[in-house]
């Protein structure tokens, strides 16, 4: 395996785990923030969708891919699995 092709592999890990960490805790931590005032809670909701989008276009650029992908469905996947239960 070629050392660039490693360095993109690490790269794109690191940036998973620094992306879907404040993707994924701010989907969650909107579901709570709905219950009490419901306009905060969709805003946190929406910026997490918008972080995880922004991850997966950054791990796409990274591996030097089409940024207009069907790989850009997973990075709202946590935005989509907590809308169900903010509406």
């Amino acid at each position: 395996m070629h050392i660039e092709t490693v360095q993109r592999w690490v790269v794109s890990a690191i940036l998973f785990h620094i992306g879907s960490t404040p993707a994924v805790t701010l989907a969650v931590y909107s579901i709570g923030v709905a219950a009490d005032d419901f306009g905060k809670g969709v805003g946190l909701w929406v910026m997490s969708g918008v972080i995880g989008i922004l991850t997966v276009a950054g791990i796409l650029a990274i591996f030097r891919r089409s940024l207009l992908s069907p790989w850009l469905l997973p990075g709202i996947l946590p935005t989509a699995i907590t809308g169900f239960f903010i509406f």
